[in-house]
């Protein structure tokens, strides 16, 4: 183990050396993978907060079930009850008829004149309950459910809505998605090529060890490990961006896009995920490129 640690200490070291020693020519791939990775992590920014948009929006949507007003605080019991054995509901609250009352009068003075004078016998409003579901594809269903049971009038959620709701948030997820990995696979590309043309230039280094018996391993190894550290400094201007940047934004919109319905990722812990994301990708990729030029231009 220590052996493995030593070994690892001393690739890395020698990486550095070698990123120095070589420059100009490192800083043409550390250019790329930093461009490459701006894009990328922008990318995972914006579709982690469109998808998490969406949940939000999804969790919402509120199922309001009236109840029959013939029903007694009994029944009122019963049906909480029964509401709450529904496997798919998250939350049930009860909203009695007084209590919409008094929010609608507190809402309008329209309301308030002519409501004030209606006793409980003569109130038109209906006791409800307001449901919250733990999985929105499956509210028809819990809908159905709900419909079962005793004294219930009416259940109210919009439909039509929100079937072209989870329509459209299907389509913006895979969509994001599918963006997100497209880019990340042609940046892949364009840096494992750029570091390619790097280590094919020194292909008489490669060429000297070869001679004095240097293992494969020998000779990918140093170079694999220079991969990643071009990697990792090729990911340090993208986390810069994705710390500072959105956490700037974030303020400068006060946690909000155009209204407050749409409310961004909060930048803590979000923007140090990301961080990790990039310099992950950044890392493997850059040994990628760095093995395959050795092993398939070099013919190691």
């Amino acid at each position: 183990m220590m052996k493995l640690i030593r070994m690892l200490s001393r690739g890395i070291r020698d990486a550095f050396k070698s990123v120095f020693r070589n420059f100009s020519l490192s800083i043409a791939s550390v250019s790329c993978i930093s461009i490459t990775l701006v894009i990328v992590a922008i990318a995972i920014v914006a579709s982690w907060n469109v998808n998490s948009i969406t949940d939000s929006i999804k969790k919402d949507v509120t199922i309001v079930v009236f109840i029959d007003n013939q029903a007694t605080d009994l029944d009122l019991e019963k049906i909480d009850e029964e509401l709450r054995e529904i496997k798919n509901i998250e939350s049930v609250v009860l909203k009695t008829k007084e209590q919409e009352k008094k929010e609608m009068m507190e809402e309008s003075e329209i309301f308030e004149s002519i409501m004030g004078d209606w006793d409980e016998d003569e109130s038109p409003l209906k006791d409800s309950f307001l449901i919250k579901v733990t999985n929105l594809e499956e509210i028809k269903d819990t809908v159905t459910k709900i419909k079962k049971i005793d004294k219930v009038s009416v259940v109210n959620y919009g439909e039509s809505m929100v079937e072209k709701l989870l329509s459209a948030f299907n389509v913006i997820e895979k969509v994001t998605v599918a963006v997100v990995i497209a880019l990340v696979i042609v940046n892949i590309f364009l840096i494992i090529n750029t570091i390619k043309l790097t280590i094919f230039s020194r292909k008489r280094e490669i060429s000297i060890m070869r001679l004095v018996g240097a293992s494969n391993f020998s000779i990918k190894y140093p170079f694999v490990v220079e991969g990643m550290v071009i990697g990792m400094i090729g990911s340090i201007i993208p986390i810069l961006l994705v710390v500072y940047g959105y956490t700037y934004l974030y303020s400068y919109f006060d946690g909000e896009l155009f209204s407050s319905l749409i409310k961004l990722v909060e930048p803590q812990p979000f923007v140090y995920y990301v961080s990790l994301i990039v310099l992950g990708i950044g890392m493997v990729v850059g040994m990628i490129g760095s093995s395959s030029a050795v092993r398939k231009y070099l013919k190691v």
